[in-house]
């Protein structure tokens, strides 16, 4: 009867704050999605279930334990969240309005296929022509995190991306080849951009700088990088500081595309 009696004082603040919750829960799955952390984020879920149950059949012992152990955890948390964290304080925080409306739009229920700008296609293409070459390149996507930033310590560019475009830059001869080109909305924004280095001995011997560079700049932003290796041809898909597999170019596009959405 009690229980009966809280549902009919059940208001439109209460929908409102469940709905908030359950997109906050949402977003932080889909930062750990793919990592290591996703195994950490769903114990600590069932964790805090386990602790709402035993509190609410009364079990005190147990339930005092489990309280203890979610109170101490929380630096313990933030340690191994540091860079989710990071990423949604990034995301959060940008100072571009239009990239906090992007910040809404990775729910799925308001994504569309047109909000898709960037010519992928003429990216992967002129990557696929770079590779046959061995002409190194090293393209980062803006998503969320506006690199506004790391745009500066290039030379600004407002070119709208085209296959001729890309393959210029990064003509061993061209004085923009060395460095990053940074890419939003179909535009690339600057070249010979400097991006951080990951230093972590245990990625790959055959990464050389550009992959490393490529691994530092996604795992500290939520951008996306296409690194093709001067030394073997080789296309690199990088995403959340992570190698990503993918089985021929249709796959890769349809990767990139889905991300950028």
């Amino acid at each position: 009867m009690e229980i009966f009696n809280d549902l009919l004082k059940f208001t439109v603040i209460d929908i409102i704050d469940v709905i908030l919750v359950a997109l906050l829960l949402y977003y932080v799955y889909k930062l750990v999605k793919g990592t290591v952390a996703i195994n950490i984020f769903i114990g600590i879920v069932i964790i805090y279930f386990i602790y709402l149950l035993t509190n609410a059949l009364q079990m005190k012992m147990l339930s005092k334990i489990l309280g203890g152990f979610m109170s101490v955890g929380l630096i313990a948390l933030i340690v191994v969240f540091q860079q989710e964290i990071r990423k949604f304080l990034l995301m959060v925080g940008s100072t571009n309005f239009s990239k906090r409306k992007k910040f809404f739009k990775q729910f799925k229920f308001l994504k569309t296929e047109s909000e898709n700008s960037t010519d992928v296609n003429a990216i992967i293409a002129a990557c696929n022509k770079m590779a046959t070459t061995k002409t190194g390149a090293l393209i980062v996507f803006e998503c969320n995190n506006n690199l506004d930033f790391l745009a500066n310590t290039g030379d600004e560019m407002r070119i709208k991306v085209t296959q001729p475009i890309i393959e210029s830059i990064f003509f061993k001869n061209s004085p923009l080849h060395d460095g990053a080109i940074i890419i939003a909305n179909n535009i690339v924004k600057a070249t010979r951009v400097i991006l951080p280095i990951n230093n972590e001995k245990t990625l790959p011997q055959r990464f050389g700088l550009r992959h490393r560079a490529a691994v530092g700049i996604t795992e500290k932003t939520d951008s996306l990088a296409l690194v093709v290796s001067e030394e073997t041809g080789q296309i690199s898909f990088f995403k959340d500081g992570e190698f990503i597999m993918f089985k021929d170019i249709q796959e890769l596009s349809q990767l990139i595309k889905k991300e950028l959405i």
